[in-house]
């Protein structure tokens, strides 16, 4: 597998870089210039760009790097996109032999209509969808398609290395404390992440296993959280819909 390392953007912004044998793909750059900055120090050649959703901070990169490198870029089939590039969606397959990695393509509507997720046996790359503790805002997409999108991802390894775009992990954390402030792994999870951020360290990548364990929204079908949320209704979407709401305004 390639090594994989954040490169930090904007305000909270985590721009992937994969990288093998000089050979390097990046995911959702938002500002080309830290991107540049670790390809020459580095000494690595970038084969390929992943696009996960159209908003700027995922793009706004885009051009340039291919402009500077050449190279390919893949972006959701469904979004429109000005700059040269691969339309992806659901069932797609890429194949990058030079770090030999293949990864396959979700639809993962909600966050926005067209918003795709990268997954290779062991890592995910998800965007604005999947965060630690939490999950992306309803710009475009219905509460029922974000629950969708969020419980394909829920289905797969619990070993799945969880890469998402932003460090919202402990607000998130203290979102799902303020609805179960007596569970466990809620309380253990917050105190490691809160050792990682003291240091200076990301608090990803996550796991699916560990979202499992202590994200809300993939907890939805729990009583103690339907009780929580405060849902007249304790079906599992009206639940969730709730949630989506109060972490809004918290």
């Amino acid at each position: 597998m390639p090594e994989i390392i954040p490169i930090p953007a904007f305000d909270d912004n985590y721009i992937w870089l994969l990288h093998h044998d000089g050979h390097a793909i990046v995911v959702d750059p938002g500002d080309a210039q830290p991107v540049l900055d670790v390809l020459t120090g580095l000494n690595l050649h970038l084969d390929a760009i992943l696009v996960t959703h159209h908003h700027a901070d995922h793009i706004g990169g885009v051009e340039a790097l291919i402009a500077a490198t050449s190279a390919q870029a893949y972006a959701p089939k469904k979004e429109r996109y000005v700059f040269p590039h691969e339309a992806v969606s659901a069932g797609d397959q890429l194949e990058f032999v030079s770090l030999g990695l293949s990864l396959s393509v979700f639809d993962i509507p909600g966050h926005t209509l067209g918003h795709v997720a990268y997954y290779a046996q062991g890592i995910l790359f998800c965007g604005d969808t999947l965060f630690g503790a939490g999950c992306g805002r309803l710009f475009e997409g219905t509460p029922s398609q974000m629950l969708a999108s969020l419980q394909q991802l829920a289905s797969l390894p619990d070993d799945t290395a969880v890469y998402c775009a932003h460090e919202y992990t402990q607000h998130n954390l203290r979102f799902a404390l303020s609805l179960e402030p007596d569970h466990a792994a809620l309380q253990t999870r917050a105190e490691a992440t809160g050792t990682l951020r003291a240091q200076g360290l990301p608090s990803l990548p996550s796991s699916i296993g560990l979202e499992l364990a202590t994200n809300p929204f993939l907890r939805c079908h729990e009583p103690g959280l339907a009780q929580a949320s405060g849902s007249k209704d304790r079906d599992v979407l009206s639940v969730f819909t709730s949630i989506r709401d109060l972490r809004n305004h918290f």
